[in-house]
């Protein structure tokens, strides 16, 4: 078991948040119950938002949520602190016309979405979710539970599997969902079958984002369960951190021991960005290279009545921690790791560093991550590429260019990256929102705690 009970704790419920989430608008919807239930109010992109009170608020757009607490005391050039991840993950899409297959199978027609490892969806009970939206624009949600599956071919049939699998993406790549004539199937029906709405008619889909999911649900295991598998931990470890702590935050500034009480020192607004496209550029509405962050930090500051001078002091006075999933040491692949930088699990979340800004750390990002990790008892592990395998990228360029905030990027250790399961240890997902929560009550800027 974990040392710290508290990180077991964490972990469960981590598995709950994921179980809940099996695409990027059911992971805002499900945040968005646990917001409500902490005394959030969801405020409308389309109403005027003059005269903000100090409290929790969050909107939801698409498959993105932003979510906000404005301490007592807030003005025109209060800056931010944000923690900033995404909903999505490598997976499938439903294509248009769906319903597909051959030879007396079902099958359904996906587009590959973002970077999975194909081989890792192989033999896996699996389902669609997403949203549909009716012709009068209503979106429902919708989770089939175990539906598909893409079916390997078995050994018998290709004797050389063992020495090198190639999975063809248009050829091998859809998945069975039932047996019989696809001109007598509709898979829409399915999905309508299966949404919230129990009633909904096929024929009023205009248009829906669905994708596949894994069903397996996500477990604790290892020789002292120290091991926690998962479909979606990138990012869904760092979205759930996020919002752990933002609501903790929120109990501390707003519960009943400290109802109505200002704090001191120069209190920021912490702030949830959750962006979905993150695993395909995140060039959308509610993408990190959108205008939705944008959007969310204007009208809060206007509606605190800042002049644009007034606004770019609170940009400026802003931080913004880029919490994505990090590659951990693989014990069977070493040599594709740094030689002297290797993340262990367990060993604390990760400060990710690129030479050349793939990921948005700087020396003043690193100095602030390693204070607010001391301060909070925590450790954590410096993550570097191989110079001869380049890195990927994060929110944290996209923010930090577009908004010209500083920004660090940082995130849990994994195996199994973009795999249907994913690996992480059991305590550094609670060691990741341990630290947030630590950023989200500090002074603007610091890793000095804010007195009350």
């Amino acid at each position: 078991m974990p040392s710290n009970p508290a990180a077991l704790d964490h972990i469960q419920d981590l598995g709950a948040y994921v179980s809940a989430s099996p695409s990027s608008y059911h992971a805002v919807h499900e945040a968005a119950r646990r917001l409500d239930a902490a005394g959030f109010k969801r405020l409308d992109e389309l109403q005027s938002w003059d005269n903000p009170t100090p409290g929790g608020s969050y909107i939801i757009r698409d498959g993105a949520l932003i979510a906000w607490v404005l301490p007592e005391g807030a003005g025109p050039s209060t800056g931010f602190h944000i923690i900033g991840t995404h909903t999505d993950s490598p997976s499938f899409k439903l294509k248009p016309k769906p319903t597909t297959g051959k030879l007396g199978w079902l099958q359904a027609g996906v587009e590959i979405y973002g970077g999975p490892l194909l081989n890792s969806w192989l033999d896996r009970e699996l389902q669609l979710a997403g949203r549909l939206v009716t012709l009068d624009g209503t979106e429902h949600l919708t989770a089939t539970g175990p539906l598909l599956r893409f079916p390997q071919l078995a050994i018998h049939l290709d004797r050389a599997v063992n020495e090198g699998l190639t999975l063809d993406k248009q050829q091998h790549m859809n998945p069975v969902f039932g047996l019989g004539d696809p001109a007598q199937q509709d898979l829409l029906g399915l999905l309508a079958a299966r949404s919230d709405t129990a009633t909904l008619d096929p024929a009023q889909i205009g248009g829906y984002d669905v994708v596949v999911a894994d069903t397996q649900p996500p477990a604790v295991f290892g020789a002292n369960d120290e091991f926690f598998a998962s479909g979606r931990l990138d990012n869904l470890s760092s979205t759930h951190a996020g919002l752990v702590a933002l609501i903790r935050h929120a109990e501390a500034l707003f519960g009943s021991a400290s109802s109505g009480k200002p704090v001191g020192g120069s209190a920021p607004i912490a702030l949830l960005a959750a962006f979905d496209h993150e695993e395909i550029g995140s060039s959308s509405r509610s993408g990190a290279s959108g205008p939705v962050l944008e959007d969310i930090l204007v009208r809060i500051s206007d509606g605190l009545g800042a002049t644009v001078s007034e606004r770019r002091q609170a940009l400026a006075a802003s931080f913004c921690v880029s919490a994505d999933a990090g590659h951990a040491v693989h014990p069977n692949y070493p040599e594709r790791h740094d030689p002297a930088n290797r993340p262990v699990l367990n060993g604390g979340p990760l400060l990710k560093i690129n030479a050349n800004q793939r990921y948005a750390t700087d020396a003043t990002g690193a100095a602030l991550w390693a204070g607010l990790c001391r301060a909070s008892d925590v450790p954590y592990q410096e993550f570097v590429s191989n110079n001869a395998i380049p890195c990927g990228s994060t929110i944290g360029p996209l923010t930090a260019t577009r908004l010209g905030i500083r920004t660090v990027d940082v995130g849990i250790p994994l195996l199994s990256m973009h795999s249907a399961r994913e690996l992480c240890g059991v305590e550094d997902p609670y060691r990741l929102a341990t630290v947030a929560e630590r950023f989200f009550g500090t002074a603007q800027g610091t890793s000095q705690p804010l007195t009350r």
